[in-house]
């Protein structure tokens, strides 16, 4: 299980903010490339990058690698099947001539990680020639440890094809990706790309890396114009982009870190199909079966809420014909671990939320208050005032008077409460975000949009820290759910 909590020091402060990230679904392909065009220090450089994961699978997935062109000729850095950072690995063909893999394993969907490699190969001492960093921290426990020989020259820097996403014609990654550097001819330490906070010195932050020297084939991925997500603002060639677009831009970021939906957290018919999630874990495909018709299936997000005011948005991506109800609200941490398929909280647990055909319901009980009916292509807006003890929905922008219609176009805090302490249990301290279903029979999908939007917004609109990008206005003193908010007056 993996969460942030909010609270009065959930965020650090950061001298370098970071705009941008890159969002590369593996289900698209997603990846960037580019051939250098010389080779240059092919025994000495250095790779940086923050990565944020979408689907934590148990599958071979790489960030940067460099391939002749043949399957199995080839360096890469990545993930392996466990999840093991793996700062440098080479094929030449023949078989596994390095392998330095760590032993940490990376499953938090909720986290940012910072890995970095820097590979010297005319190190006498053979653990220098590979040095790998973890959020700051040198690695120094390994699942595997064999080394280049010294002076060994790697595909990496040579003139052969260098991917940002991908192996060689597999192995894609999916999640986040911000920072992205590589350094031809120098090995740097993780310290010249993050520092420890000042405030917090157990937080690893990004620093400003323009002063780095980055060599002939060196660049730097910032993501800043999302009409050319491939830009090198060190002035290099750019990559070429594949499978990605505008909408792959997002503001979910190392020094402002957004809520998305936890992959660790989901519950749906046991015998029936797994949910899917996708698109940097904010497209949510519902678990299907046939071992019940009356159940709930739900789903949890990244981000645990004990106080203040948030928004959110959920677009209706699809309702199966035939029936089925759509779920979207809030639930109670102790709900996390309910396995009652008949009820969607257990006896302890409190859960909120309305459902497409317009009823609010708590604890699989319906409630006095109405809103009106959501459809297939329709954006709910939910406002959760914590301190206030209130939950109020709009369907396009319109706000619920509680009485099952859309008409409020201004957000009036007297119309339309859905007061979330009226239910016979106890609330134990935390609000989690939640989308679910029922009808196991068919699938339900929801997109998210906690403020880093993986759809294209038409309108643009931010909260009163200017943190978020929604497609409609942000109530007077609600909050999209980032780390830059946790802790203000918001959170």
């Amino acid at each position: 299980m993996a969460f942030l909590i909010g609270g009065a020091n959930s965020a650090a402060d950061t001298g370098y903010d970071v705009d941008n990230s890159c969002l590369f679904n593996d289900d698209d392909s997603a990846f960037m490339h580019k051939t250098p065009g010389s080779s240059s220090a092919t025994k000495l450089w250095t790779f940086s990058c923050w990565i944020k994961l979408g689907n934590i699978k148990n599958s071979y997935h790489a960030i940067f690698s460099a391939f002749t062109g043949s399957s199995d000729q080839y360096n890469v850095v990545g993930l392996d099947g466990s999840n093991r950072v793996i700062f440098v690995s080479m094929d030449e063909g023949s078989g596994g001539v390095m392998n330095v893999i760590s032993s940490a394993m990376l499953r938090d969907p909720s986290a940012w990680y910072h890995i970095v490699t820097a590979y010297d190969s005319a190190q006498g001492t053979a653990a220098n020639r590979v040095k790998g960093y973890i959020n700051g921290v040198q690695c120094s426990s390994f699942s595997t440890e064999t080394y280049p020989d010294q002076n060994k020259d790697g595909y990496i820097n040579s003139d052969n094809q260098h991917n940002v996403g991908k192996r060689w014609n597999a192995n894609y990654f999916d999640g986040y990706m911000a920072e992205v550097v590589f350094i031809d001819g120098t090995a740097y330490a993780a310290s010249d790309f993050g520092e420890f906070s000042e405030d917090s010195p157990t937080i690893w932050m990004p620093k400003d890396v323009s002063g780095l020297t980055f060599g002939t084939n060196g660049f730097y991925l910032d993501f800043k114009a999302s009409d050319n997500l491939g830009n090198d603002a060190n002035g290099g060639t750019d990559l070429t982009e594949s499978a990605l677009a505008a909408t792959d831009q997002a503001n979910d970021v190392p020094t402002n870190n957004f809520c998305v939906m936890n992959t660790l957290d989901k519950y749906w018919p046991t015998t029936g199909t797994a949910p899917a999630f996708s698109q940097g874990n904010l497209l949510v495909v519902g678990g299907s079966g046939s071992n019940s018709s009356t159940g709930y299936s739900y789903y949890t997000s990244t981000f645990g809420l004990a106080a203040g005011k948030w928004y959110w948005e959920v677009h209706i991506t699809d309702i199966p014909a035939g029936g089925g109800q759509s779920l979207v609200g809030i639930i109670d941490v102790t709900q996390r671990y309910n396995q009652n398929l008949g009820e969607i909280v257990n006896a302890t647990g409190i859960a909120w939320g309305i459902k497409n055909n317009g009823h609010v319901f708590n604890n699989n009980q319906g409630a006095a208050a109405e809103t009106g009916t959501f459809a297939e292509g329709d954006t709910v807006g939910i406002a959760l005032d914590i301190t206030n003890s209130k939950m109020y929905f709009s369907k396009g922008g319109a706000w619920s008077d509680g009485n099952e219609a859309w008409d409020s176009t201004t957000f009036n805090a007297s119309v339309g409460a859905v007061d979330i302490t009226a239910v016979g249990s106890t609330h134990n301290g935390y609000w989690f975000v939640t989308v679910g279903g029922t009808e196991y029979s068919a699938t339900t999908t929801w997109t998210l949009n906690f403020g880093s939007p993986v759809i294209s917004i038409s309108s643009g609109n931010a909260d009163e820290n200017g943190y978020g990008n929604f497609e409609y206005a942000v109530p007077d003193g609600f909050l999209a759910i980032c780390t830059k908010n946790l802790g203000s007056a918001g959170g």
